[in-house]
C-alpha cells in the first residue's frame, strides 16, 4: 500500500507511534554479540523525584546522538538507563508530604517510612523516564536499573565490606559539613558555595596579666561568625611575626564564654591578612579542626544538629546561630571589645539540595580513606587512559583529586542503602558483613543492633557502570560490554560523581569506568542566566515538544553546541529548527512526487551522470566522511551544523533547483540520472541527519521503503532507518573536478542575482547571459550545465563565447574567477520606462534642492535657526545634489540607447 507523506509535518501525529514501534520491535536492545564489537554509554541516573528539565534534555539528546551514530555504524550498542535512589531528595520530598498530612517520619517508625517511600518510587520513579521517551531516546529499557535494586545492592554491600576489611573504611569523630534544615552530614562534593553578603566583625581578646583580663592591652582580630566564639579553645598567631613574639606562652580572656585560652603560633596564619590574629574554633572550622590537632587543643563544640546554641553556650543556649549572632555582637559592644564592621561579601558554604548555610561540626561518620585511593584516577587522566573532553577540565579534575579529603559516607537519613555494620549490646564488637550476623562472632550473644545511617546517594551510583552490567559476578554483559566507552555528563558534576566512579572503578575492577568522559555545558535562558525556580526562569522541555516537536528541541539544543560550554535557550531558535524539519519535509514531499511519477533505476553507470548529479554525489560523499570524524571527536555541534548547511543549501536550494527543468521534461534523457541522485542523496541525508532528528527521518524513511516499487531494493532496504548502515565514503563518488567545476557556476549565478538584485530586476524579467572566458574547459563547463545554469540565472538565453564580440557597450558585467559575465542593459530594465521613472525622479529633486537652497540663502532662518538645524538641512542639500549627479548621468546613458 501506497505511503504517502502529509502536505504538512505535525510531529504530533508519528513522533508517539513511531517511538512504539521502534521499542515493540526491540530495536534498542542490546545483546552480547561476539560478532561485533560493543559500544556502551551509561545514562546518568536521574532521580525518581525528578522532571525533566533542560539540562536532562540536553545530556540525554547528546547520548542518544552518539548511541545512534554507533548503532548506525554496526556496534551493539548499548546505552544502559536507569534512575537514582537520591536519599536525601528523595526523603525531603516524602517528608514534605507527610507534614502536608499531618504526620511526620518519626511518628511511621522506620519500617513504615520505607514502606511509604517504596511506594513513593512506584508512582514517581517512572515519570522522568517516560518523559525521556517523550524526547527520543533510545535506551536499553529491557535493562532499566535502580540504584537500590537487588543487585545495586549486592553490589554495594561487597564494596562496602572488601573496603572496611581492608581498612579503606573507617568509623571516626571529624569535622564534617552539617545540613541543619536536612539534618544529616554532606560530603566536600555537596556544598556549593554561593555569594553572599556579611560583615566583618572586629573583636578584641584581652591579654592575661598577672592572672587578669587586662583592661588596656588586646589582641585584635576579624571573624565572619562571631556566634563561634563560645567554641574558640586558643588564637593564633604565625611563628615568623616579629609583632607578636612577646606573646609566647602567654593566654587571653574569652568575653562572654569567660574563660581562659592560650595564644599558639603555627604557619598556617597569614601575616599580611589583617591584622595576623585568628581565632581557633577546632570544632567549627575545617583548617581550625587541623589546627587543633597538631596543638592537641580540645575541641568544643556550641551547636546542636538543628543550627541552634547548645548547653555550651551557656545563656545563649537555644536560641538560633543568627539570633546568637546578633547578641552577641550587641554584648561584645556593651563590654567595649567590639572594633569596626566591615561589609564583606564572601562565599558560603550551602546544601546542594536545600540551599540553607551548612555547618562544620565534629560528628562520629563513616568515612573512605582517599590518600592511596584516588592515585589510580589521578594518573589515568595524566597517561591519557581516561580523556576528558574539554581538556580544560583536566585542571579542574586534578584540582580535586590533588587536594581531596577522606569521604564522609554516612547520612542520617532512613531512604537509601543502610550500612551494613552491626553492633553487640553485650561486648560491643562491630561487625560488618553482607548479611546479618546471627550472633555476636566474639561473644555469641545476639544482643546485636544495626547502624541506623545509610549511605551517601552517590557511594551507589559511583558503582554505576559496572553494578548495572550484573559486578560482582562476571556475568556475560559485564565481560562484553565493560569497560564502558563514553560518559556524558554536565561539567558540573564532575566532583559529585565522575571521580568517584573513576576511583571506585580501579578499586574494584581494576579498569577506567570508560575511556572518554565529555562535558556540557548549562542550559541558560535567554539573557544567559542560570534557569531556576527562584527566577521563575526555567523552560519545561515537554512544553516545547508538545508545541515544536521533539526533532525541533533536540535540534537546538545541539546545534551551536560545543563541549563544555553554556548555551543560551530561546524559542526563535526551536522554532528555526521545527523550520528546518519542514524544509526537510517538504523537500522529500517534492522528490517523492516525482519518484512516484517515473521509473528510477536501482542502480546506474558514472557516465551516465551529469557534472551536477557528480557534484552533489560528491559533496554528499565528503559530508558523511566529515561527519564521521566529527561525530568520533564529539564535535556534535559542528557535524550537525555541517548537514543543516548541506541539506538547506547545497541539496534544496542549489541541486533540487539545478535538476527541475530535467524533472519537467519528458524527453530529456539525463532524467533518469537525476531521480537516482535525487533518491541516493536524500536517503544519506536521511541516514547523516537521523541521530539528531529521528522522527522525522523515520517517518520519510519508511515512506520510501514502502513506496520503493523494485522489491529486491526494498528488501535490501532496511526495515528502520535505526538499524541502517551509517554512510561511508565511497572511493567512486570522489568527484573533486565536478565540484570545482559546478563550484564555478555557483559563483557566476551568485553573482547575476546580486547584479539584479542591486538594480531591482524581478526573477520574472528574463535576460540574455554572455559567459566570456578564455579557456575551453571553462566555455565547456557553462555550455554542459547551460540548462541548469539558464534556469539559476533567470537566463532566456545563454551564450557562451571565448571574447567580447558582439557585446553592447552597456552591457551590465559581473566578473568571476576565470569568466566575466554579461548581460545586455535593455534586457535588465525597460528603457522608456526607467527614462519615465528617472524624470519624475529629477523633477522631485530639483524641487527638493530649491527648498533647501531657500531656506539656507533666507537670512532670518540662518540668524535664528539652531546650528544643528542649519548642519543638517545642509546635509540634505549635499545629498539631494548627488543624487542629481546620478539620475542626470543615467538619463543621459539610457537617451543615447
Amino acid at each position: 500500500m501506497k505511503k504517502e507523506l502529509e502536505k504538512t509535518y505535525d510531529p504530533k501525529q508519528i513522533e508517539d507511534k513511531i517511538y512504539h514501534n521502534w521499542t515493540e520491535k526491540g530495536y534498542f536492545h542490546a545483546e552480547v554479540n561476539p560478532n561485533k564489537k560493543p559500544f556502551t554509554i551509561v545514562m546518568p541516573p536521574p532521580n525518581i523525584t525528578g522532571q525533566l528539565h533542560m539540562g536532562h534534555a540536553l545530556d540525554n539528546t547528546m547520548q542518544d546522538i552518539l548511541i545512534r551514530f554507533k548503532r548506525m555504524q554496526g556496534f551493539e550498542a548499548l546505552w544502559q538507563a536507569g534512575t537514582d535512589h537520591a536519599s536525601i531528595a528523595t526523603e525531603a520530598k516524602i517528608v514534605e508530604k507527610l507534614k502536608e498530612e499531618g504526620t511526620s517520619k518519626e511518628e511511621l517508625g522506620r519500617e513504615g517510612f520505607l514502606k511509604r517511600a517504596w511506594e513513593w518510587k512506584e508512582e514517581y520513579g517512572g515519570r522522568i523516564i517516560s518523559q525521556l521517551k517523550k524526547l527520543g531516546s533510545s535506551c536499553d529499557w529491557e535493562r532499566e536499573r535502580f540504584t537500590m535494586d537487588e543487585g545495586c545492592s549486592e553490589a554495594v554491600k561487597e564494596v562496602f565490606v572488601k573496603l572496611y576489611d581492608k581498612k579503606l573504611i573507617y568509623k571516626g569523630s571529624r569535622l564534617v559539613n552539617w545540613c541543619p534544615v536536612c539534618n544529616t552530614s554532606i560530603s566536600d562534593a555537596e556544598v556549593e558555595h554561593e555569594e553572599k553578603a556579611g560583615h566583618f566583625w572586629h573583636i578584641k581578646y584581652p591579654i592575661m596579666e598577672d592572672g587578669k583580663p587586662s583592661k588596656i592591652n588586646f589582641l585584635e582580630f576579624a571573624t565572619t561568625r562571631p556566634e563561634t566564639m563560645l567554641g574558640d579553645t586558643a588564637v593564633a598567631v604565625n611563628p615568623e611575626d616579629e609583632r607578636y613574639t612577646y606573646l609566647k606562652g602567654k593566654t587571653v580572656w574569652l568575653p562572654i564564654a569567660e574563660r581562659e585560652i592560650p595564644v599558639i603560633e603555627d604557619g598556617y596564619v597569614d601575616m599580611e591578612f589583617g591584622t595576623g590574629v585568628v581565632k581557633i574554633t577546632p570544632a567549627h572550622d575545617p583548617n581550625d579542626f587541623e589546627v587543633g590537632k597538631r596543638h592537641n587543643l580540645p575541641e568544643i563544640n556550641i551547636m546542636n544538629d538543628d543550627a541552634t546554641i547548645n548547653e555550651n553556650g551557656g545563656k545563649y543556649a537555644g536560641l538560633d546561630r543568627y539570633e546568637a549572632r546578633k547578641k552577641i555582637v550587641e554584648e561584645l559592644d556593651s563590654l567595649g571589645l567590639l572594633g569596626k564592621i566591615e561589609d564583606h561579601s564572601h562565599n558560603v558554604g550551602t546544601c546542594y539540595r536545600c540551599h540553607s548555610v551548612v555547618e562544620p561540626l565534629i560528628k562520629e561518620q563513616w568515612f573512605v580513606k582517599m590518600d592511596e585511593m584516588i592515585k589510580p584516577a589521578s594518573e589515568a587522566v595524566k597517561k591519557g587512559e581516561l580523556k576528558l573532553i574539554p581538556e580544560r577540565m583536566d585542571k579542574t579534575y586534578f584540582n580535586w583529586t590533588d587536594n581531596i579529603r577522606d569521604w564522609c559516607i554516612s547520612r542520617q537519613l532512613w531512604w537509601g542503602h543502610r550500612i551494613p555494620a552491626w553492633y553487640c549490646g553485650d561486648c560491643s564488637e562491630v561487625i560488618v558483613a553482607k548479611e546479618e550476623p546471627k550472633v555476636c562472632p566474639k561473644c555469641g550473644k545476639a544482643h546485636l543492633r544495626q547502624d541506623e545511617d545509610t549511605l551517601d546517594t552517590w557511594f551507589s551510583s559511583a558503582l554505576w557502570p559496572f553494578s548495572t552490567l550484573g559486578w560482582p559476578n562476571e556475568t556475560p554483559e559485564y565481560k562484553y560490554f565493560y569497560p564502558t566507552d563514553v560518559l556524558v555528563t554536565g561539567y558540573d558534576i564532575i566532583f559529585f560523581w565522575v571521580i568517584r566512579m573513576v576511583f571506585s572503578a580501579f578499586e574494584h575492577t581494576g579498569k577506567a569506568p570508560f575511556n572518554t568522559v565529555m562535558f556540557h555545558g548549562l542550559v541558560r535562558d535567554s539573557l544567559g542566566r542560570k534557569m531556576s525556580k527562584s527566577l521563575g526562569n526555567g523552560i519545561d522541555p515537554l512544553e516545547i515538544i508538545d508545541k515544536y516537536g521533539a526533532d525541533a528541541l533536540r535540534f537546538t539544543l545541539i546545534t551551536g553546541n560545543a563541549p563544555g560550554n553554556d548555551m543560551r535557550f530561546y524559542n526563535e531558535r526551536v522554532e528555526a529548527s521545527r523550520n528546518f524539519a519542514n524544509k526537510v519535509w517538504n523537500a522529500s514531499r517534492f522528490i517523492m512526487m516525482n519518484l512516484d511519477a517515473a521509473e528510477v533505476p536501482a542502480n546506474i553507470e558514472l557516465s551516465a551522470l551529469t557534472p551536477a548529479d557528480k557534484w552533489i554525489l560528491s559533496r554528499a560523499n565528503r559530508l558523511s566522511a566529515e561527519m564521521t570524524e566529527n561525530m568520533d571527536a564529539f564535535e556534535l555541534g559542528i557535524a550537525v551544523q555541517k548537514v543543516y548547511d548541506f541539506i538547506w543549501e547545497e541539496f534544496c536550494d542549489w541541486y533540487i533547483e539545478m535538476v527541475k527543468p530535467r524533472l519537467y521534461s519528458d524527453t530529456d534523457e539525463t532524467k533518469a540520472a537525476a531521480l537516482f541522485t535525487l533518491k541516493t542523496v536524500l536517503i544519506n541525508m536521511l541516514k547523516l541527519l537521523h541521530p539528531f532528528m529521528p522522527f522525522v527521518t523515520e517517518e520519510i524513511y519508511q515512506a520510501l521503503r514502502e513506496n520503493e516499487p523494485n522489491e529486491a531494493v526494498k528488501m535490501a532496504m532496511e526495515e528502520s532507518i535505526m538499524i541502517s548502515a551509517w554512510p561511508e565514503f565511497k572511493a567512486e563518488w570522489d568527484f573533486a573536478k565536478e565540484e570545482a567545476e559546478v563550484a564555478l557556476i555557483k559563483e557566476a549565478v551568485k553573482s547575476i542575482r546580486a547584479v539584479r538584485t542591486d538594480m531591482n530586476v524581478p526573477p520574472s524579467r528574463k535576460a540574455k547571459v554572455i559567459v566570456v572566458a578564455d579557456k575551453e574547459e571553462v566555455r565547456k563547463v557553462f555550455t554542459e550545465g547551460e540548462k541548469f545554469f539558464a534556469s539559476l540565472s533567470y537566463a532566456g538565453e545563454v551564450a557562451v563565447q571565448a571574447d567580447k564580440a558582439g557585446i553592447d557597450e552597456n552591457a551590465v558585467s559581473a566578473v568571476i574567477s576565470q569568466a566575466v559575465i554579461y548581460m545586455p542593459f535593455s534586457d535588465l530594465v525597460d528603457i522608456d520606462k526607467e527614462i519615465e521613472r528617472l524624470e519624475k525622479e529629477h523633477k522631485r529633486l530639483e524641487g527638493e534642492i530649491a527648498r533647501s537652497n531657500g531656506m539656507l540663502n533666507n537670512e532670518k532662518f540662518v540668524s535664528k535657526a539652531p546650528e544643528a538645524k542649519i548642519n543638517e538641512e545642509k546635509e540634505k542639500l549635499a545629498k539631494y545634489t548627488e543624487m542629481m549627479k546620478q539620475v542626470e548621468e543615467q538619463l543621459g546613458r539610457l537617451k543615447k540607447n
